[in-house]
C-alpha cells in the first residue's frame, strides 16, 4: 500500500472522522471489482482503499500512525501487530462468514460499503465471485391530508428520478409514521433483492378535527336556546353529519361522547368522537331577545361565579 493512506482516499491529514467515511464508501463502489468487472484496475485499487480505510477508520489507530508508531501496513515497531488481525479478534473474520462488527454510532449506511470490503478481502485482489447484495433503501418525505390519514387513501409521490410510486395509506395513519414498501427501493447488486422505499409521512392539520390517539376531538356551537332547553342537531364527524342530543342545561366545555365515531385502525378498537360544546350567545340579539333577558335577569339569585370565589380563598 502507498505510505500515504489518506492520499488513497482522496484525502489529506486534516480529515474529520466523517469525512473518511464518506470518502471510503463513495470510492469502494468504483473500485469493486464485481461492480466493475470491465475496468482491469479495480482489484488492485479496491485493496488500497479498503486497507487505508482499515487504517484510518479507528480514531485510535488513526492517532498511532499519525505519531509513527505503526506503518501504512499497520505493522507496529517493533512488534509489527497488524490492525487487521486486531479488529478480526472481535469478530471480524471475512472468511468465517460472521456479520460485520459495527462499532457504536455506526451508521447504518456504511454496511453495504463493509460488505463489499469484506467480501473483497475473502476474495483477494481477484474480488468475490458472484457476490451479491440488497439494493439500498430509499427515503421519502409526504405529506397527506388529516382525512385520508384517519380514513385511508391511495395517492402517488413523484420520484426525484423521474417516474412516480402509489402508496397505500392505510387507515388511522399517525403523524411522523414512516411507511416501508419492501422491493421498491434501489437495484440489488450482482442479482441482489431491490431495497425498500421507506415513507414518512406527515399530516396536515385540519381545520374542524384534531386527534388523539384514536379519538377524533372537535368542537360544536351550540345557541342559548339549544344549551338551555335542549335540542337535537347535525354534528360533524369524519365518516359525514350524525345526529346529536344536547342535554337541557347544557354549558360550554361540557364533552359529549360519540362512540364508535373516532378512527378504526385495522386489528385495533374504534376510537370515538369526543364533542365538545360552545355555547354561542347572539351577535346582534334582536329587542324581543333583549327586554326578555333584561327581566328574566331580575328575577335569578344563582350566582355562577360563588364557588369560584369560595375555592380560592
Amino acid at each position: 500500500m502507498s505510505d500515504n493512506p489518506y492520499a488513497a482516499l482522496g484525502l489529506t491529514k486534516t480529515a474529520t472522522q466523517d469525512e473518511i467515511k464518506k470518502a471510503y464508501r463513495k470510492l469502494v463502489r468504483t473500485a469493486h471489482p464485481d461492480l466493475n468487472p470491465d475496468d482491469p484496475t479495480a482489484a488492485a485499487r479496491f485493496v488500497k482503499i479498503s486497507a487505508a480505510y482499515d487504517l484510518l477508520k479507528d480514531p485510535e489507530t488513526r492517532a498511532r500512525f499519525d505519531a509513527g508508531e505503526i506503518d501504512a501496513t499497520g505493522a507496529e515497531r517493533p512488534e509489527r501487530r497488524f490492525y487487521r488481525d486486531h479488529t478480526q479478534s472481535r469478530g471480524q473474520s471475512p472468511g468465517g462468514g460472521q456479520r460485520p462488527h459495527f462499532d457504536e454510532g455506526f451508521d447504518p449506511s456504511d454496511i453495504f460499503a463493509e460488505i463489499l470490503r469484506q467480501r473483497g478481502q475473502a476474495g483477494g485482489a481477484g474480488g468475490a465471485q458472484g457476490f451479491s447484495a440488497p439494493g439500498p433503501d430509499l427515503r421519502y418525505s409526504l405529506q397527506v391530508g388529516f382525512l385520508d390519514a384517519a380514513l385511508g387513501a391511495k395517492t402517488r409521490i413523484t420520484l426525484p428520478e423521474g417516474g412516480n410510486l402509489e402508496v397505500q395509506i392505510p387507515a388511522g395513519l399517525s403523524d411522523g409514521q414512516t411507511l416501508r414498501l419492501r422491493g421498491r427501493g434501489a437495484p440489488g447488486f450482482g442479482g441482489g433483492p431491490a431495497g425498500d422505499a421507506l415513507i414518512t409521512v406527515s399530516v396536515r392539520p385540519h381545520p374542524v378535527f384534531a386527534r388523539q390517539g384514536d379519538d377524533i376531538t372537535v368542537t360544536v356551537p351550540i345557541r342559548i336556546d339549544e344549551a338551555v332547553l335542549g335540542a337535537k342537531i347535525d354534528a360533524p364527524t369524519i365518516d359525514g353529519p350524525v345526529s346529536l342530543t344536547i342535554p337541557k342545561g347544557a354549558n360550554s366545555g361540557r364533552i359529549l361522547r360519540l362512540r364508535g365515531r373516532g378512527v378504526k385502525r385495522s386489528g385495533a378498537k374504534p376510537g370515538d368522537q369526543l364533542v365538545e360544546l360552545r355555547v354561542m350567545a347572539p351577535t346582534h340579539p334582536d329587542q324581543a331577545l333583549t327586554e326578555f333577558l333584561q327581566g328574566w335577569a331580575k328575577t335569578q339569585t344563582e350566582d355562577p361565579r360563588h364557588d369560584l370565589f369560595r375555592k380560592g380563598a
